[in-house]
This record gives structure tokens, C-alpha cells and sequence, in this order.
């Protein structure tokens, strides 16, 4: 197979990896493609390009060996799995058992993961393989995948451009066609994100449908594990094989699944303060045009925006400086408080500071009675309507080392953190682009309702 070209990358005209998760399984179990074929295919791929876009931070050197015991299975007509001979990447936050879960820091750079996440024997068990670790935002920490101490991954659509984090790496895997599916993580829109600005379709579910044992965490009151995949379809094949109760995840639940709603209200977010002008005409164009085709009705409404960014960095900080606190240089890699990166060194400061006895009351409970209150807003507002849309992101991606302040930063967050403060499912698809720049499309529901999510946001599609 050819190697992808540079400008090939950039036009993204280069992906053979264009069929859905479906239909290469059928054709892998038909024996019209090997599992074997499929890795080799991505190697090649990866092997050409990786160097680059700086994608895989490591390999699975036990993918091809597992792609022989499955196709040798397929040969003997014996049962195969749901995603027999799929490939997918893997976060570095996500523990795979023999390799190394570095979120992507020094800190943890020899740290090899002595088991499996509970999402990762799920895949495993229905026979996907996992390809490799890709990279990410240090400990999460990032909303553009340049926090990394190995080097910014490169957005494919774009190689200047930043792919969006802190679930860089599985973003731009994805987009760059290095696999079928990759798992990313979501604390504050760390999947709908980079999805947005690589052009992709990125699921963070709801808080407890999906297992987060074997996750290392970033705030454990938000954080999800979600798929980031080429379609809406892709998306619900892979969540509806990860989702469930989980004995190891006591937050876990048994959501039931929806039937079709087809006679739906659509809230449309006003983001006019809070979003590029262009984007929020796109969003706003594309949410019409699909009601109207499907019948449904439109209504304005209005989100706790104003209190959205406050609200989630302030349990943020908390969080994670209390789950850095493990990495003290005696269990785990090296002592986090002297080799983090700068914004993983903030926070655990902003963290530290904020939990202090005479600032604990005055800004970490008041944040929690916030969440208490944007909690209560949705319900309301799920009264009325029966999914929310809204942009995925406020102002298109900028170019990698470009010079913006922090709170640029932390603002591509301001549209996304709503949903984890809520615990609500929410989506982001591909929704057209301003001046070559991907622009997202993010979909919202009730708690529970994320068969829902997946449903609308395939019809928008």
C-alpha cells in the first residue's frame, strides 16, 4: 500500500478506511479482508505518517498475533466477535495491560499498565485489537493537544493547526484514517473538542453508562470514556458494546435503551455572547433545514453559560489536585509536583489554593451548589424540549505555538463543560468549516438518553 502523502493528508482524499465498522466486519468474517490485512493496512499507514502528525506514542506489538488467532477462528468457522478484526486506538489515560499509560508526561513515561480498563476487555472480548497509545494533553490537562511532554499532535485536516484536546491523539487518529475507532476521554469536552476541529464525530456519554475502572483520572465527578469515530453509526456500534453496569465502577448504571422518538422539540442554544458569529449562523442554518425535513419543532433557549467555566475549573482544580496526589514519586513514575507540565502545575496549584480551610467554603462549595443549579436548569429545560443543540466549539482551531492567553484557552471549553457538570450525554458531529477550519455540531440530552443523542445526531449528519 502506498504511503498518505502530505497533501493528500491536508485535502483528506487518502482514506481507504471509508466503510463503515459494520460492514468491514462482515467482510472480515466473509473472508473478503483479513484481520491481518486490516493491521498491516494501518501499520503501513502509521508507519508512513505517524512521524508527523505525531499521533502513536507507542505500538501494540501483539496486534498482528491477534489478528492471525482471529482470522484462524473465522477459517475454522468457529464464533468471532462483534468487532472481529477492527482496529482502534487508545488514549494514554486508559490502562491496556503491557503497555504504557503515560498520560502523556514524563511523570509516567515508564509506567506499563498491569491490567486492562474494563472498556478495553469489552472490545477485547468481541475481538478488536488494539493498536497502540496515541497522544494526548498532559494528564488531560489541555483543550488543544499541545500540553503533551512528547511534542503537539497535528491535526490532519490541517497540519498547522492544533486537532483540539485533550483527546488529540484519538481525534487525529481517527481523521487521519490510523484506525477504525479510537476510545478518548471527557472530563470538560476533551472528546466533542478535538472532534469538532478534526471533522469526525466524537460521544462523551452519560456520567455512568460507561465503566471509567482502569481510567487514570482527571476529576472523577466528570471524567467519561467515550468513542471517537468516522460516523454517528460507528459511534453507537462501539458505545453499545462498552456501555453497562460495571462491578468494578460502583458509579455505573444500567441506562435503558430508548425506542425512536420521532415527534421531537429542539432546543437551539442562543450562543450569540458566547460564539464566533459565523459558527452559531451555521449551527443555527443546519439545525433548521434537519427539523424541517424531520418535522420537528424548533424552540430558542437559553443555558447557565454565563457560569459554565467558573463553575467546572473551580471542582476541576479540586479534583485533580486531590487525584495527583498518588504520583508522589515513590508508587508511580516520577513526583508530578516537580516534573509536570506548566498547566498540569496550575492546576495543582489552583487545586491546592482553592481547597485551603479559609477558601474551601467561600469558592469550592459555592461551585458545588452551582453545579446543583445548572443540574436543575436542564431538567427544566428537559421538560420542554427533548434535545439541545448548540455549537461544539466557540471560535475556530489556531495554529500550533500560536501565542493566546489562558483564558482563550480555557474558553473552547465554555460551550462543551455544561454537559459533564450535568452528567448528560452529548455528541459532536461534523458540521461544515469557515475558511478550511472544521466546525462542529454538538447534540444534548437527558441523563440516560444517549441512544437519543446518537439517533438525532445521526439524522444530522
Amino acid at each position: 500500500m502506498e504511503g498518505i502523502s502530505s497533501e493528500a493528508i491536508k485535502n483528506k482524499t487518502y482514506s481507504e478506511n471509508n466503510m463503515s465498522i459494520k460492514q468491514k466486519v462482515s467482510d472480515i468474517k466473509k473472508g473478503k479482508m483479513t484481520a491481518m490485512e486490516n493491521v498491516m493496512q494501518f501499520s503501513k499507514k502509521i508507519d508512513k505518517v505517524n512521524k508527523d502528525l505525531n499521533v502513536y506514542l507507542s505500538l501494540n506489538e501483539y496486534a498482528l498475533k491477534q489478528a492471525e488467532e482471529i482470522d484462524k477462528k473465522i477459517k475454522k468457522g468457529e464464533k468471532v466477535g462483534k468487532l472481529a478484526g477492527i482496529c482502534f486506538a487508545v488514549k494514554s489515560n486508559i490502562c491496556v495491560e503491557n503497555m504504557n499509560a503515560t498520560c502523556a508526561s514524563k511523570v509516567l513515561e515508564s509506567f506499563t499498565a498491569p491490567y486492562n480498563a474494563s472498556v478495553i476487555n469489552d472490545l477485547i472480548d468481541e475481538d478488536a485489537i488494539v493498536l497502540g497509545m496515541v497522544n494526548m494533553d498532559e494528564f488531560a490537562c489541555g483543550a488543544s493537544g499541545e500540553t503533551s511532554a512528547f511534542g503537539p499532535t497535528k491535526n490532519p485536516v490541517d497540519k498547522s493547526l492544533i486537532p483540539g484536546g485533550s483527546s488529540s491523539g484519538s481525534a487525529a487518529a481517527v481523521a487521519a484514517g490510523l484506525c477504525d475507532f479510537a476510545l478518548g476521554s471527557d472530563t470538560g469536552g476533551s472528546i466533542r473538542n478535538p472532534a469538532s476541529h478534526c471533522g469526525i464525530v466524537g460521544l462523551k456519554p452519560s456520567y455512568g453508562s460507561v465503566s471509567r475502572y482502569g481510567l487514570i483520572d482527571m476529576a472523577m465527578s466528570f471524567d467519561c470514556i467515550g468513542p471517537l469515530a468516522s460516523s454517528a453509526d460507528d459511534a453507537k456500534f462501539v458505545f453499545d458494546i462498552i456501555r453497562g453496569q460495571d462491578n468494578l465502577d460502583s458509579t455505573t448504571v444500567d441506562f435503558p435503551k430508548m425506542k425512536e422518538k420521532k415527534n421531537l422539540t429542539v432546543g437551539l442554544v442562543n450562543v450569540r455572547n458566547f460564539c464566533d458569529e459565523k459558527i452559531a449562523s451555521i449551527i443555527e442554518k443546519k439545525t433548521n433545514e434537519v427539523a424541517k425535513k424531520n418535522g420537528w419543532k424548533v424552540k430558542k433557549i437559553d443555558l447557565p453559560l454565563d457560569i459554565a467555566l467558573e463553575t467546572y475549573y473551580l471542582i476541576v482544580y479540586v479534583e485533580f489536585f486531590s487525584a495527583t496526589r498518588k504520583f508522589d514519586g515513590r508508587r508511580f513514575g516520577l513526583k508530578i509536583d516537580e516534573h509536570g507540565g506548566v498547566e498540569v502545575i496550575r492546576r495543582i496549584l489552583g487545586g491546592m489554593e482553592i481547597s485551603q480551610a479559609e477558601y474551601s467554603g467561600r469558592y469550592y462549595h459555592s461551585a458545588l451548589k452551582a453545579r446543583n443549579f445548572i443540574r436543575d436548569e436542564f431538567d427544566k429545560l428537559f421538560g420542554d424540549v427533548d434535545v439541545i443543540v448548540l455549537p461544539t466549539v466557540p471560535r475556530t482551531a489556531h495554529k500550533i505555538a500560536e501565542k493566546i492567553s489562558v483564558e482563550e484557552m480555557y474558553g473552547y471549553d465554555v460551550l462543551t463543560v455544561l454537559a459533564n457538570i450535568a452528567g448528560i450525554p452529548a455528541i459532536s458531529i461534523p458540521c461544515g468549516e469557515i475558511s478550511g477550519k472544521k466546525v462542529g455540531l454538538q447534540v444534548m440530552a437527558a441523563r440516560g438518553a444517549d441512544d437519543l443523542v446518537l439517533d438525532v445526531a445521526g439524522k444530522m449528519e
